[in-house]
């Protein structure tokens, strides 16, 4: 069930962002803000989207609403679309952040805690993006920000099944990508690696040796996401530590990439 934050007239075009409560999804919120575009805010934490709806719109003065929903449900992306359309919103912008991770062993972790995940990193991110892609193509403009990872790139052992939901956002967002070519929507893939949030904290993952390298700030992410995607770019690997790891793990066999990735994901 879900619950509605107030919102005033809409006057200017939105930007959808899943998963604001929090971590990524909400310095994305701030970015977006702070360059004047109205904000319309989904997540589960109601407590959060208050606080966060209140600031941009007393810090920045644009619109900020908000819609309490948790994306693992099935119809989840039913309850966006008639929630965005009775608001009177025009989606022009749409950033399919939320996601989470189960860490674990294929053979130890709960099956329906990887089904929801599933769901969300998945489901709702291809549903939203079906819902929302025709009204833009149909203007003529738009923007849509997909959130990979660097694990989108590299098979991870005790990571098994969240990198392949994320290798799965890096190609459908490559694929959607061209589809829209020269039709004045632009499809961005983001792949950060590790980032300082309560994303890892969630999973019981602030232990693993992937946290002691190269990790960026959420704010940092966010600007390099805010630009890549208005700037209509493909794909964006923030920091330059995960850029070079990229580049070096791209150039080794399969069977070594995931021996290293396996380094990373232990502890």
């Amino acid at each position: 069930m879900s619950r509605k934050g107030s919102a005033k007239e809409k006057t200017r075009p939105g930007v959808l962002v899943t998963g604001a409560s929090s971590g990524i999804g909400r310095e994305i919120a701030r970015q977006f803000a702070a360059h004047g575009h109205d904000l319309m805010l989904v997540a589960r934490d109601e407590q959060r989207l208050t606080g966060l709806a209140r600031e941009l719109r007393e810090k920045h003065a644009v619109n900020a609403s908000f819609l309490v929903c948790d994306l693992s449900q099935p119809d989840a992306h039913e309850q966006v679309h008639r929630w965005v359309r009775k608001q009177g919103f025009s989606v022009d912008i749409l950033v399919n952040n939320a996601g989470f991770d189960v860490y674990g062993a294929v053979s130890e972790t709960d099956m329906q805690s990887e089904l929801d995940m599933l769901q969300v990193n998945i489901t709702a991110l291809t549903t939203l993006t079906k819902k929302f892609l025709p009204r833009m193509l149909k203007r003529g403009r738009g923007r849509i920000l997909n959130i990979g990872s660097t694990g989108s790139f590299v098979p991870s052992p005790l990571n098994a099944v969240y990198c392949a939901s994320k290798a799965y956002v890096l190609s459908f967002s490559a694929a959607l990508s061209e589809e829209c070519r020269g039709s004045g929507v632009s499809v961005t893939c983001l792949c950060p690696g590790g980032t300082r949030s309560s994303f890892h904290e969630r999973a019981g993952m602030e232990r693993i040796n992937l946290m002691k390298f190269g990790v960026m700030d959420a704010a940092y992410v966010a600007r390099a996401a805010y630009r890549s995607c208005m700037a209509g770019r493909r794909l964006v690997v923030p920091g330059p530590y995960n850029k070079l790891s990229m580049f070096v793990i791209s150039m080794l066999p399969l069977s070594w990439r995931v021996r290293l990735a396996g380094q990373f994901t232990r502890e």
